[in-house]
């Protein structure tokens, strides 16, 4: 076999992180705090029935959660591109509800659905759609203005323009997202789970952490991971099988000043948008007032009740806690992803190792690496930080990664023609190539931090808003938990507002063709 071949990096990748895994684990053997691939594996092979049942009921919601995220995320992007004027609405009911955070979501599905896998197969929808619907809305806007324009002369129209131009330039932009959606799949349904299912990985999960036990914990996420990882590959071969044409040169006119677009997704907006739909779909349905609040509810509860200081008060609290982790988290994600990206691309012998590890750590759904992090790291600000990097790293390494690739090859080729080296390509060629794909991760990643830094407060450090939003399900405090739901969902918004003012003002100088018009 070559050396060049990319599947025998990546298993030399992998026995690689195996041997540091087992030698990492005989070092620290007695201080129960990591269980090595050995152990895993007896643990594994000792407990096979019971952990083919549980798999076997979290994939079959997982693959449904998927299946039903991602239709819904190619119907939105579709109707985004066929019905221009209303694609700031789509875009902001797409992320008001993906700002949710799956803490306090679980528990409100479980009341509305009652037994079964309705909660599982929704969440796992919830936490794959917009992962997939934000990249493929760049990818069927990478389209050469000139390629319209042949489109055009035929006499077509837009149908033919999304199936023959906008579809082609948007298929490795898809698989891209879908890549990223196959784990977080995984992750909804097993927070699902944790709402009160009967059988499932997330249920076995949370025994292993009553019971402290460490064997058992670390096999569970070395099997979630290992699926995940199958899926991530199953999904680039598919990816490399169908797409084979190269980037496109794109040449496209600047967009509209930016100033005009910018109250699109302005928090204001969406506060108001919120506040109509949350009320419509309560009384539409005829919820029961008393797990089911009101926008009138929460404010009471806020400012009018006799406690509402108290509230304010506990809620701030919780919130400062939760900023002092997710803040730096976030950005830490965002730099080592772009980082490892940029280092593959110019030193490809570094994805031998890279490439599996990077994988592998975003691959374990956070509801099993939370309790093990907490145990390697401690239940400080240094574990959660890391743990919400760890979120966001894998989508911004995934996206920069395509992005640089997507650098067309006949500019490539000028610049090989004067020699230039790969520094100059990287910086003239690939970088601004990057930049969309960069700004969608960025924009993901807003809400993707928030989930991260939620679901570990409410699993293992027993601070913060997640933590708050946990206990508040478990004693019926709905006034709280929906207070909560509305300032998280509120705030991740207006964080998205702020990515989207810095992409575009960086875009419409660098790729004008994702400059909405």
């Amino acid at each position: 076999m070559r050396r060049s071949d990319p599947v025998l990096r990546a298993a030399l990748g992998l026995l690689l992180i195996v041997a540091l895994w087992e030698l990492s684990a005989r070092a620290l053997s007695g201080a129960y705090i990591l269980a090595g691939p050995v152990e895993v594996a007896r643990y594994l092979a000792q407990n096979s029935g019971l952990m083919v049942r549980a798999l076997r009921e979290t994939l079959w919601s997982a693959a449904q959660g998927f299946f039903w995220g991602n239709l819904a995320a190619v119907t939105l992007a579709v109707t985004a591109i066929v019905m221009p004027r209303s694609e700031r609405v789509v875009s902001a009911l797409a992320l008001l509800v993906f700002c949710l955070p799956l803490v306090a979501t679980g528990p409100i599905l479980r009341v509305l659905y009652g037994p079964g896998d309705g909660p599982q197969i929704t969440l796992a929808a919830l936490a794959v759609y917009y992962t997939t619907y934000v990249p493929l809305l760049v990818g069927l806007r990478a389209a050469p203005a000139t390629w319209f324009e042949l489109v055009q002369s035929y006499g077509r129209g837009r149908a033919a323009e999304l199936w023959h131009v906008r579809a082609m330039t948007a298929l490795p932009y898809l698989f891209a997202g879908l890549q990223i959606a196959a784990p977080a799949a995984f992750l909804g349904a097993m927070v699902g789970e944790f709402t009160g299912a009967e059988r499932g990985m997330g249920v076995l999960t949370i025994r292993a952490m009553r019971a402290l036990d460490v064997p058992g914990a670390w096999a569970l996420a070395s099997l979630a991971a290992a699926i995940s990882v199958a899926a991530y590959a199953a999904i680039g071969a598919l990816a490399r099988a169908v797409s084979v044409a190269p980037p496109p040169v794109i040449l496209s006119p600047p967009g509209a000043p930016v100033g005009r677009r910018l109250g699109a997704l302005a928090p204001l907006g969406l506060t108001i948008l919120a506040l109509v739909l949350w009320w419509g779909l309560l009384e539409g349905f005829g919820l029961n007032a008393f797990f089911a609040k009101r926008p009138g509810d929460v404010f009471e509860a806020l400012m009018l009740a006799p406690d509402a200081a108290q509230t304010r008060a506990t809620l701030l609290a919780a919130l400062r806690e939760t900023a002092i982790a997710v803040v730096p988290g976030y950005l830490a994600g965002l730099a080592l992803g772009a980082a490892l990206a940029t280092l593959i691309v110019l030193v490809p012998v570094a994805s031998t190792v890279a490439m599996p590890l990077a994988v592998a750590l975003r691959s374990v759904p956070i509801v099993t690496s939370a309790p093990l992090g907490v145990l390697l790291l401690g239940r400080g600000e240094a574990g959660t930080i890391t743990l919400v990097a760890l979120m966001v790293f894998f989508p911004t390494f995934v996206a920069c990664l395509h992005g640089l690739r997507q650098a067309p090859g006949q500019i490539l080729d000028v610049f090989d023609s004067y020699a230039a080296g790969p520094v100059a390509r990287l910086v003239h060629v690939r970088l601004p190539a990057m930049l969309p794909a960069f700004f969608a991760a960025a924009r993901m990643a807003v809400p993707a931090s928030v989930l991260a830094v939620t679901v570990v407060e409410w699993l293992a450090t027993g601070q913060g808003i997640g933590s708050l939003m946990a206990l508040s399900a478990s004693l019926s405090d709905y006034d709280m938990l929906w207070a909560s739901v509305a300032v998280v969902a509120l705030l991740s918004a207006a964080g998205y507002g702020l990515v989207s003012r810095a992409e575009a003002l960086v875009l419409s100088r660098y790729a004008a063709e994702q400059v909405r018009r």
